[in-house]
């Protein structure tokens, strides 16, 4: 192999044509491919679509609504994106889905971007940006941010703004110390964090604000934020950010509440949004509990689950930031005998000063999230944000590992040796037993499972974990071996896809082929991917109602009923699909409780008696339920009760 010089030049590094492609096609291939399949989840993906629905439609911008009811819990960037773009292709859910794929595609790009900036002095000029490329299909093809792309919630955007948080703030840093104004950096970071803040909230000036504020201190820099024109940038901060907060709280400013349920005795918005979904939520005990808590042995497991395949490399990754941390810095700069030797004194500094930066910058980073929350509230997905700067040190390991570099000294050891001896450890230690062991299980599954009989329902051939259902994922937990005939095709590529992300991989990668090895790995992945995806698609019916919502409007009228037996969750895709109001039975729960208590809000929920007052009325009734032969036995009584369709455990009931 030829031997490469490390590169002094302080040239910056350009953007190269073909990683930006390949970083394209991995995004085309797993967010394009996937906004049209399947439909709309139930629970916070219809749920949050639907209020932007209905922000076009009412045309307030201010204040969400889910079918009518006024809806705190979030502030409203999600809800402007969907908005915005179904105002421009219509009302589809594609159209609300595009916001999101773009915005990974965003991430990843910014990704890349940071790489470069963080990482170009380890590779000669004609491969700086390796290490960019390597994080950014890391994070394109990691487990943990494509399963939280499938359905619109805003983690992967907070990734975002972090990302640009940290890089912008890192350049403005940069031009404090070198006597320049780092004024539009600045006022960049105010910008990304008002976004932040208008995609979930307070986290979005807690999680930059933490890392400026320890970065500074750490670095003994402290007396530096005098210097970082903090004054513009809170203004506009507050120009972005302050508007819709203000609106907000006075058009929903303090109501009665009723007295028993565990509220105030008056609450609005901001007592809601800015107390409970804050505050409250951290300290676990926001009104109402409607969501899961987990366990911090698992939380932080899960953290190396959503890096997978990469987290086979993040061990060594991790490693090496600390060495880099611990280590003497500039301490193999020779001074005496830097111009003689025709070294290039300031090029080495700004490389071990860049090493420095990164490596502290790529620790404290996660380490605020994590942290955060590991003292708080957490859900399994909540490690996203910090998902890229362990993305950034893994491609830094990759990227040290794929071309050999030698000093002017033919006789020092490759400079490079220890990043591939790591990376071969990573990929022998891990890749290879994950792929040998998931091309068995898969390959198993896919040929001893039963082909399902004709008729047979998925539902049918699952369990019922109810408890888990709180959780995100919580479905998986249903699967049996009874089911796995259904997912037949999917196990077959992922069987196939981990035996080249595995063996076949490390092979290449031990004969110095790291590059294509690497892409060898993202490309198996991505098929792995494109499995999951076909499976959630198999297994919709449990996750979504669009077919129910299709089977309604087949034979629904003008003055016709739609009724949810249960909360709004159960069936939400309900009020997407066929874009009328839903009334909920015995449903007064979560979602839109707090909103109910509004004056205005319309009368969505009924009891028993409702229920068979209406259907036994003129009105044609159309009930999702998941309990239809008890619902039937209750409802004979008062009219008859056809079966209008079935579909994932659920079933549509008609009084006509």
């Amino acid at each position: 192999m030829t031997q490469t010089s490390l590169s002094t030049s302080t040239t910056p590094p350009r953007w190269s044509p073909r990683s930006l492609a390949l970083i394209v096609l991995a995004w085309a291939i797993l967010q394009l491919g996937g906004l049209f399949t399947p439909g709309l989840l139930d629970d916070v993906d219809s749920v949050y679509i639907q209020i932007a629905r209905e922000m076009l439609q009412r045309h307030d911008f201010v204040t969400p609504t889910i079918d009518g009811i006024r809806f705190f819990d979030k502030p409203p960037l999600m809800y402007w994106m969907a908005a915005g773009s179904m105002h421009l292709f219509g009302i589809h859910d594609w159209a609300a889905r595009l916001p999101l794929a773009l915005g990974v595609l965003a991430l990843l790009l910014a990704v890349y971007a940071l790489g470069i900036r963080l990482f170009a002095s380890i590779a000669p000029p004609t491969h700086s940006d390796r290490a960019g490329l390597y994080a950014a299909l890391a994070m394109a093809t990691s487990i943990g941010p494509y399963l939280y792309t499938r359905f619109y919630i805003p983690d992967i955007l907070i990734a975002l703004w972090m990302t640009l948080s940290v890089h912008l703030f890192l350049i403005a840093l940069e031009r404090v110390n070198e006597l320049r104004s780092p004024l539009l950096p600045m006022l960049g970071f105010a910008a990304v964090m008002a976004l932040d803040v208008l995609t979930k909230g307070l986290i979005g000036v807690v999680f930059p604000l933490l890392f400026v504020i320890f970065y500074l201190a750490i670095t003994r820099q402290l007396r530096l934020l005098l210097k970082l024109r903090i004054p513009a940038a809170t203004a506009l901060f507050a120009l972005i950010a302050a508007p819709w907060h203000i609106l907000a709280a006075i058009r929903n400013p303090a109501i009665a509440m009723p007295s028993g349920v565990g509220l105030p005795a008056r609450a609005g918005w901001a007592w809601f949004y800015l107390y409970n979904e804050h505050i409250a939520r951290f300290l676990g005990k926001r009104i109402p509990h409607d969501y899961g808590q987990v366990p911090i042995p698992l939380f932080w497991l899960l953290l190396i689950l959503w890096l997978v395949p990469w987290a086979a490399f993040l061990p060594a990754a991790l490693l090496n930031a600390f060495r880099e941390l611990r280590g003497p810095r500039n301490s193999a700069l020779r001074f005496d005998s830097d111009v003689a030797a025709g070294y290039d004194t300031a090029a080495a500094l700004q490389s071990s000063s860049r090493s420095y930066e990164a490596a502290l910058s790529l620790l404290l980073w996660p380490g605020i999230i994590l942290g955060f929350f590991t003292l708080s509230s957490r859900q399994e997905y909540y490690h996203l944000p910090a998902l890229p700067a362990l993305a950034l040190l893994v491609g830094a390991l990759l990227a040290a590992a794929d071309v050999r570099f030698r000093s002017s000294d033919p006789t020092a050891p490759n400079l490079n040796d220890r990043a591939r001896r790591q990376s071969l450890r990573g990929s022998l230690l891990f890749l290879v037993p994950l792929g040998t062991l998931l091309f068995v299980v898969c390959g198993y599954f896919c040929f001893s499972a039963h082909t399902p009989a004709p008729g047979l329902d998925l539902n049918t051939a699952l369990s019922s974990n109810p408890a888990l259902y709180n959780l995100s994922l919580g479905h998986i937990f249903d699967l049996t071996g009874t089911a796995m005939g259904f997912f037949r095709g999917p196990l077959l590529t992922v069987s196939l896809c981990m035996l080249f992300l595995g063996p076949i991989s490390h092979l290449i990668r031990r004969r110095g082929r790291t590059f294509a090895s690497n892409l060898l790995v993202a490309a198996s992945m991505t098929g792995v991917l494109l499995a999951a995806h076909e499976g959630l698609a198999r297994f919709y019916p449990i996750l979504g109602s669009k077919d129910l919502a299709l089977a309604i409007d087949a034979q629904r009228k003008p003055g016709d009923l739609i009724l949810i037996d249960g909360e709004l969750t159960s069936g939400s895709t309900l009020l997407f699909y066929t874009g009328q109001q839903v009334l909920l039975v015995n449903g007064h729960v979560n979602g839109p409780w707090f909103g109910s208590f509004w004056p205005d809000s319309p009368h969505i929920f009924a009891n028993d008696n409702d229920l068979h007052n209406l259907w036994h009325s003129p009105h044609r009734v159309f009930l999702l339920t998941y309990n239809p032969q008890a619902r039937t036995a209750n409802l004979g009584p008062y009219g008859q009760v056809f079966d209008i369709a079935h579909s994932g455990g659920k079933t549509i009931l008609s009084n006509k």
